[in-house]
């Protein structure tokens, strides 16, 4: 439910603050006085109508159009928080509010940016405009579809097939996909398998790269480490006046004199220590050139084995600095295992899925049969319903039925047919479809028996109606005024709310708020501007205005009177 318009800055409307109840709300005034501005602007709200710089009030940098919305239906409630990505709850208000400036046009809803595409989505679960042809919820096949379950009462044998569906269409998608790429994970798997035979048959070890590096290493130098082991051990300790020989000296001579003097012992002692400890490195290093023993095939075998690691390395590791390629290696080896054993359980699912895909398409078969006849039955119950309420509408020989067409072997996710309104308005004319109907005034009409007949399965709680009294005279106007307050009170909760742009007073007298819209010009000179209020009529005004609407200025007392009596017969 709209709870209030505000409109700020837009053409003519300088400041327009509209307060609106629930039930019937008509908007009353004369030609040009601004009736369709204020539609026009809550189209613009709703993305459904552009909100161009030219719509700026003269010598203004920002317009903006506010709404407050009221949300009692749990599924539109449902389906604008899955839009906006909001916690919402029923009985929420949702905030829209569109700011237009000559650079550009802006909107969002509870404080959060949208795009067009957001609002306008959004704006389709809370209003239904009828008057213009591009926007109509009733219009779209697929609504039509939607409505005819709801009146058929069978949502749930739709969410049912349109479930099995879902299940055939993701099985059926998923065997053309295996199908189709057959060849190619023929090719794949040939390729995983001998990338993993040829891992396979080096036998990596992890840490072995690091260890036949060192090996490698030390078998390119064993000459020189055997020469200048050699070396440093005989100038050690094999040769004549070796460090060795010449440090044992000095301790024998430091001994002598430390019988001479007490301070020498503490030096003396440090030699002898470092000598001793000299000798047993000497004698290591001496163990050590023993065990050199240098297999002169061994750098040859050490060579091979790193030459088929480092052409693993190339093609499997991705040589990451600090990282053993060994152990790269043997990641990617345990990758294509998982790879290998997909495709090689493809063929066993291919088997699989033909039963599921036939077991799917025989229980969608008998879903979509229940719902064809519960259409079917929908449909024929509808037509003398609808009928009935245009021939109270002056449209006594319109005529109306739902045209069902088929929908491939397997039909759509909404089920194995597909539908449209059809109605045809005057005699020896063929029957249309609804949306292709010319006339705005009998499109409004068509709406509101549609509305009439669907008010309990229809969840859009905004409906707007323009141009519903085109070409009607005052009798027909009382009817329809009658209907739309019938429709705008025919929910539990009050949540049906009818806005209503009307010339009749037949009409605007069932109104539950009466909104009479005027245009004045303000100021004076080069100052003067065009300006567009809006006001609630009660009472005696109420009555003037429909008195001026019956009979123009010349409203007399008995006119009065006459207006009095009709919104007696209206309460």
């Amino acid at each position: 439910m709209l709870r209030e318009l505000h409109i700020s800055n837009l053409a003519v409307i300088q400041d327009v603050n509209l307060e609106l109840s629930g039930g019937l709300n008509c908007f009353t005034g004369q030609t040009g006085a601004g009736k369709s501005l204020i539609l026009g602007a809550f189209e613009m709200l709703l993305g459904l109508r552009p909100a161009g710089k030219d719509m700026l009030r003269p010598g203004s940098k920002e317009a903006r159009i506010t709404g407050l919305f009221e949300l009692h239906d749990e599924e539109v409630v449902t389906e604008v928080a899955t839009i906006l990505d909001q916690e919402i709850a029923v009985g929420d208000q949702l905030l829209l509010v569109r700011k237009i400036t000559p650079s550009r046009s802006s909107v969002a809803i509870n404080g959060q940016p949208v795009t067009a595409a957001m609002v306008k989505t959004v704006g389709q679960q809370l209003v239904d405009i009828h008057g213009q042809h591009d926007h109509q919820y009733l219009l779209r096949a697929s609504n039509q579809l939607l409505i005819l379950d709801r009146f058929a009462e069978c949502a749930d044998l739709r969410k049912q097939y349109t479930h099995t569906w879902q299940t055939l269409s993701e099985l059926t998608q998923r065997r053309e996909e295996l199908t189709q790429s057959s060849t190619l994970r023929t090719q794949q798997l040939d390729l995983y398998e001998f990338q993993a035979n040829e891992i396979d048959d080096a036998q990596l070890q992890t840490g072995e790269f690091e260890e036949l590096s060192a090996r490698h290493k030390w078998l390119t130098n064993v000459h020189k480490i055997q020469r200048d082991s050699g070396q440093a051990y005989q100038a050690l300790y094999d040769s004549d006046a070796s460090v060795i020989e010449r440090l044992q000296m000095i301790v024998h001579l430091l001994g002598e004199l430390e019988e001479l003097d007490e301070e020498l012992a503490e030096p003396t002692q440090a030699i002898r220590e470092a000598t001793l400890a000299l000798q047993e490195g000497a004698f290591d290093l001496g163990r050590y050139m023993d065990r050199i023993d240098a297999n002169p095939h061994e750098l040859d075998e050490v060579e091979d084995r790193l030459n088929i690691i480092n052409r693993l390395t190339s093609k499997y590791a991705r040589n990451q600095t600090g990282v053993d390629p060994v152990e790269e290696i043997l990641t990617y080896r345990e990758q294509i295992q998982t790879e290998i054993e997909s495709l090689r359980g493809k063929d066993a699912d291919l088997s699989s899925l033909d039963k599921q895909i036939k077991q799917a398409r025989n229980d969608l078969a008998k879903h979509g049969e229940k719902l064809s006849k519960k259409r079917q039955t929908a449909a024929k119950k509808i037509k003398p319903l609808i009928e009935t309420q245009l021939d109270e509408l002056g449209m006594a020989d319109a005529q109306f039925h739902v045209e069902f067409s088929a929908v491939g072997d397997e039909g759509s996710m909404h089920g194995l047919e597909s539908l449209e309104f059809m109605i045809r308005t005057n005699p020896g004319q063929p029957a249309r479809p609804m949306r292709k109907i010319a006339s705005g005034g009998e499109l409004s009409r068509i709406m509101l028996a549609l509305k009439s007949i669907l008010a309990d399965s229809d969840r859009i709680s905004v409906l707007v109606f323009d141009e519903i009294d085109a070409n009607i005279g005052g009798r027909m106007g009382t009817i329809i005024g009658e209907k739309l307050r019938s429709l705008a009170n025919s929910s539990d909760d009050g949540s049906h709310q009818i806005l209503c742009i009307t010339h009749l007073p037949q009409i605007a007298a069932y109104a539950d708020r009466h909104l009479h819209i005027t245009k004045q010009v303000m100021g004076k000179g080069k100052d003067r501007q065009t300006q567009t209020t809006v006001l609630h009529l009660e009472g005696d005004n109420r009555v003037n205005e429909l008195a001026e609407m019956l009979a123009g200025k010349d409203a007399t007392d008995t006119t009065r009177k006459q207006i009095q009596e009709m919104l007696a017969g209206a309460s």
